[in-house]
């Protein structure tokens, strides 16, 4: 029987992108044949990064990952899922809070659009953090230097001179 190539999208604003996630990219790809990082532009979030910065600074993160790319974009995550003839929606899980959620969303795409999700446990070490979490640590001074990438450490406290 001939083995099915498999596309998956990995969604989210990664505003910055943790550590967390990149655990999640690195055990997706042992998954898929093709994953591509979709970088959303939520209106509800304010972003410290523009997606361009976004996407750049993630590019540079999986430049030695072959069949890895990234791409922003806007609308619904199951829109473009589509539009990229996706199979499948990569999501890394947290915690139980993060179960209750990624559950209800995965099945209204599954309802809505016939895409199934996949969930990746994130590694305990990476259980706690959230971009969110760490851009407000961060503006109040705190030390986030290990749960995120040192390039990203580096724009991100650019970032905050500013």
């Amino acid at each position: 029987m001939k083995r099915k190539f498999v596309r998956a999208i990995f969604p989210g604003t990664f505003d910055p992108i943790t550590n967390g996630h990149l655990d999640v990219i690195s055990r997706g790809i042992k998954l898929f044949d093709e994953l591509i990082i979709a970088v959303g532009r939520s209106p509800v979030k304010n972003p410290l990064f523009t997606p361009e910065e976004r996407v750049e600074m993630i590019a540079e993160l999986v430049a030695d990952m072959p069949d890895v790319s990234v791409e922003d974009f806007d609308g619904l995550t199951v829109e473009y899922a589509a539009k990229k003839d996706a199979d499948v929606i990569l999501r890394g899980l947290r915690s139980l809070t993060d179960v209750q959620y990624e559950f209800q969303l995965a099945m209204t795409n599954r309802a809505v659009a016939g895409i199934e999700t996949v969930f990746v446990m994130t590694s305990e070490q990476y259980g706690f953090t959230s971009s969110t979490l760490i851009r407000q640590v961060a503006s109040l001074g705190g030390d986030i230097s290990n749960l995120i990438p040192k390039t990203i450490y580096n724009r991100l406290q650019q970032r905050l001179k500013k």
